[in-house]
């Protein structure tokens, strides 16, 4: 197995040009568990560690695909709530210090625990190759289970955010409280301004999705000039919304019907701690 380190991206793309069947590390989190299950066995590594482009985010925010979950978390945390509740999730300590969001969206699991915060906040991928960049919408990225948009000699780049406009929530079942991969997840992200809701769904189905049916509902049911407490019909009907836009199966984690019934659950959970956040805010501004 050849080991490739490039140290700028430049270099970076031209390897991958000449070798697109090197495999890209960064966290190396999700390739190493494949390597050292054999799951795996590629003829290259392409190490991405040492090119700093990778490892830098900047106002707007465009975060670079090496930025680590630990960085997200401390950095990012108050503009992009969201995806740092999701990152916490995400591991231990050390996988938090190592893993990337790049990783999670070359990884291409329906279980990636990122995944569905990206699709609420209408993420945009950028991608990379010696031809060019490519911005890829987080809706049109996921194309099957670990399988992704990116062509061959492509990489991943940087994600691309507006910083929140509105409440975020993120919430994760699995089957203990920390180092697990996610039974379910969900996602929602609140647009007052826009008069819209994000909501999407992870683990219940081949890729992670948006509730556009829930999405479409709430911003009908939701009056964002005027905000009141929630009615629990408004509740109710947007987690079964939620839960019938997955099509999960049953495995070692959990069945079909658990991740629905979870997936309902969340729903309702996180609009109510979303839409509470909101009154909370015009209170405290009145």
């Amino acid at each position: 197995m050849d080991f490739l380190r490039p140290e700028t991206l430049a270099e970076a793309l031209e390897l991958k040009a000449s070798r697109p069947d090197a495999v890209p590390i960064a966290g190396g989190t999700d390739v190493m568990v494949e390597l050292n299950y054999d799951h795996r066995r590629p003829s290259a590594l392409l190490d991405l560690t040492r090119v700093p482009e990778l490892r830098q985010w900047s106002d707007g925010l465009r975060i670079g695909a090496g930025v680590p979950y630990a960085r997200i978390i401390t950095e990012l945390g108050e503009q992009l709530p969201g995806l740092a509740m999701a990152s916490r999730t995400v591991g231990s300590p050390q996988i938090r210090n190592r893993g990337t969001v790049g990783g999670n969206l070359g990884a291409a699991s329906p279980a990636g625990d990122t995944h569905p915060v990206l699709l609420a906040s209408d993420a945009v991928i950028e991608v990379a190759s010696t031809r060019g960049t490519r911005m890829i919408p987080a809706a049109e990225f996921y194309l099957g289970v670990k399988r992704n948009a990116l062509e061959q000699d492509e990489l991943i780049v940087a994600v691309h955010l507006t910083p929140a406009k509105g409440p975020q929530q993120f919430s994760k079942v699995g089957t203990r409280n920390a180092m697990v991969i996610a039974v379910c997840s969900f996602g929602i992200s609140l647009f007052p301004q826009e008069n819209r809701v994000g909501a999407a769904v992870g683990s219940a189905a081949p890729t992670p999705r948006r509730a556009t049916e829930a999405e479409e509902f709430l911003a009908s049911a939701l009056d964002f000039r005027n905000p009141a407490p929630l009615l629990d019909s408004v509740k109710r009907e947007f987690g079964e919304l939620v839960s019938r836009a997955a099509s999960p199966i049953d495995d070692v984690r959990g069945s079909a019907a658990y991740r629905k019934h979870a997936l309902a659950v969340m729903a309702r959970r996180t609009l109510g701690w979303a839409w509470q956040e909101l009154l909370d805010g015009e209170r405290a501004c009145a």
